[in-house]
């Protein structure tokens, strides 16, 4: 259902594009709006994982610079049968996470270094495993479409602006249909693109749940960076907006509301979602305790930080 929704929602706004064309320059400013698109399109097709992670300064990080962090990542991308990513780590003290791509054959997975000192090995294995998810599901390709379409339609709106009212142009419904291009189309533009992140947010929490194994260590994880990120600023995140529905948690100030205008669904209905995982999934898998059947305590990880290697002394959030 969600599959089908976000495609309707592309859909809308490749329409709402070509009408936007339409509108400033008829059927000749609709194909030039095409090719733009097009163009736009195929560029950050290649290039979008390269632009974001150097937008945010990302390091590589390996099995010998990130030990623990990197083990996650690979335990949990043989668990949903998918190729090894690359690994990165964010210099920011904001606990957030994002993953983007292409394809599951060329994606990469981001986390802050605060996400890593704030969080337990359990619930970094959930958020790695809901970026993951989207890799899995082709998320980052999705949102990187929505995004520059909806970067598109903004830039016919203010070629609306220059050129909607001269009398000279192929513009079929003047003066009315210039408003339209400049307000309306780029606020639709914005809440579709708003609306199919929150829709790949449930699906993704679904599925990373499902590829760790522990839906409330996600939820547990979610708590945590819903908590900090208002309390601690992304200033690369506030300098790019337009990136802020990549992560997991919306990394800019004053988002709290379940609403047509956010970029995420509410935390709470998120956790919600999660905890009623766990119970069916809890209530499919656990066999009635009997007298020879006793509960057992789970095994704790061994821990010894994210960022040591052989030596050195520990300096990451499990040490």
């Amino acid at each position: 259902m969600n599959l089908v929704r976000t495609a309707m929602l592309l859909a809308f706004m490749t329409a709402l594009f070509m009408a936007v064309g339409f509108v400033i320059g008829g059927r000749g400013g609709m194909m030039i709006a095409l090719v733009i698109a097009a163009g736009m399109n195929f560029f950050s097709y290649w290039n979008s994982d390269k632009m974001v992670l150097r937008m945010y300064n990302a390091q590589e990080v390996d099995e010998r610079s990130a030990p623990e962090y990197y083990g996650i990542v690979r335990e949990l991308a043989k668990n949903a049968g998918l190729p090894m990513p690359r690994v990165f780590v964010i210099d920011n003290p904001q606990p957030n996470a994002f993953a983007t791509g292409r394809n599951p054959e060329n994606a990469a997975v981001a986390a802050s270094t605060g996400l890593l000192h704030a969080l337990t090995y359990d619930e970094v294995a959930g958020v790695m495993a809901h970026e993951l998810a989207h890799v899995q599901n082709r998320d980052t390709l999705t949102m990187t479409l929505t995004a520059t379409l909806a970067g598109a339609i903004s830039m016919l709106g203010n070629f609306a602006f220059f050129f909607g009212g001269n009398r000279e142009n192929n513009n079929p419904l003047g003066f009315i249909g210039t408003i339209v291009a400049m307000i309306v189309a780029p606020l639709a533009a914005m809440l579709v693109q708003m609306a199919i992140s929150r829709t790949r947010e449930y699906s993704a929490d679904h599925r990373g749940a499902e590829i760790c194994g522990n839906p409330l260590a996600l939820a547990s994880a979610l708590s945590k960076i819903a908590g900090a990120s208002h309390q601690i600023p992304n200033d690369e995140a506030e300098r790019n907006p337009a990136t802020a529905h990549m992560f997991i948690i919306n990394p800019l100030s004053g988002e709290r509301m379940d609403n047509l205008f956010s970029t995420h669904p509410a935390t709470e209905n998120r956790i919600a979602a999660l905890q009623e995982l766990a119970r069916e999934m809890q209530a499919v898998s656990t066999p009635p305790v009997r007298a020879d059947n006793p509960v057992r305590k789970s095994r704790s990880v061994p821990s010894t930080g994210w960022g040591r290697g052989g030596s050195e002394p520990p300096k990451g959030p499990w040490s």
